[in-house]
């Protein structure tokens, strides 16, 4: 080992052992916000079914096509204080008559939507988050005759019922996450 090597290791090791402390700094930094708005997201109450209102809106998008349809499916918070969402709704078909009719639902991205994955949204008193909802109407040995549609919101045991006049093939729905917005075009 020349004399010159050994100068050039000290340097590289302070050098190497700089930028491992200015990454863990930036990386502790960014940590340190990290937790902040997670217990934020934490303390906030789940939304209840009892301050939500589930609506259905084509936001003017055009998903129609190949024997599928699509919407996006709403949940207002229509309390007075902030509440939290994550993840996916429960749904459930019911005939003319409010009777439960047998439905497979699939979490993910629909025929027409991606799924955005789940992410922990903070409504305030009058927002909203949008998930999108797709079924298929082709002709099956089992069409399904829906007229109203349960929404379960993520981490709820009350469920919403809304007017859904529909033929589902099979009873089958696709749903994503909800996010903030959902973009249909």
């Amino acid at each position: 080992m020349s004399q010159n090597a050994l100068p050039l290791t000290k340097a590289t090791t302070a050098t190497t052992a700089a930028a491992i402390a200015m990454a863990t700094a930036a990386v502790l930094g960014t940590a340190g916000a990290a937790p902040a708005a997670q217990s934020a997201a934490e303390s906030t109450p789940t939304c209840d079914v009892s301050g939500l209102r589930a609506t259905l809106n084509d936001k003017g998008g055009h998903q129609v096509g190949m024997s599928h349809e699509g919407t996006v499916l709403v949940l207002t918070n229509t309390s007075a204080r902030t509440c939290a969402l994550r993840g996916y709704p429960g749904l459930q078909l019911e005939d003319a008559h409010h009777k439960a009719v047998a439905t497979n639902t699939k979490w993910g991205s629909t025929y027409f939507i991606p799924d955005p994955g789940k992410s922990t949204l903070l409504l305030r008193p009058g927002g909203s988050a949008e998930a999108a909802l797709a079924w298929a109407h082709a002709d099956a040995p089992r069409m399904v005759q829906a007229g109203y549609l349960q929404v379960t919101p993520p981490a709820s045991r009350g469920h919403l019922t809304i007017p859904f006049d529909k033929t589902v093939t099979n009873g089958d729905l696709s749903v994503t996450a909800f996010a903030h917005s959902i973009d249909v075009s």
